[in-house]
């Protein structure tokens, strides 16, 4: 039974390496968009859209110009935009957005700031909101077989 177990965990709970996380470190800019079936760090700046099918993390240092959709973020930053966070948005307390946002739940710190109005949505409204957002479509994934 507890072999069971296992597999049923492994089968729930993707495995995520280090190497599954894309990062955007202090000192760096982007320019345009970025689309990603992994999980993204952003400690520099970017200057567009950032879309992730797995957790955002907007350390303290990094500044966002554009928009950002997610399944989840941490969100410690400054953002000008709109965001759209199909789970969970955990505002830290330095924090600041300007903007809109669209999230299902949302936690917030004493001190974050959000200048903008704030919708709460289920996971199907996420999923036709992002629809429009992504102009930069992540390719699907080829189903694969054990033998």
């Amino acid at each position: 039974m507890n072999m069971d177990l296992q597999k049923v965990k492994k089968a729930v709970e993707p495995e995520v390496s280090v190497n599954d996380v894309s990062r955007i470190s202090i000192g760096t800019i982007i320019k345009g968009e970025i689309s990603s079936d992994c999980d993204i760090r952003v400690d520099g700046k970017v200057e567009g859209k950032i879309y992730s099918k797995g957790k955002v993390v907007v350390g303290p240092n990094a500044v966002i110009n554009g928009g950002l959709a997610c399944q989840n973020v941490d969100f410690w930053g400054k953002m000008t935009g709109d965001i759209y966070v199909k789970d969970l948005l955990t505002l830290k307390s330095k924090a600041t957005i300007e903007g809109n946002v669209h999230v299902n739940k949302v936690q917030v710190e004493m001190g974050a700031l959000i200048n903008g109005t704030s919708h709460m949505i289920s996971p199907e409204e996420y999923d036709q909101l992002v629809e429009k957002f992504v102009t930069t479509k992540l390719p699907e994934k080829p189903v694969t077989t054990k033998k």
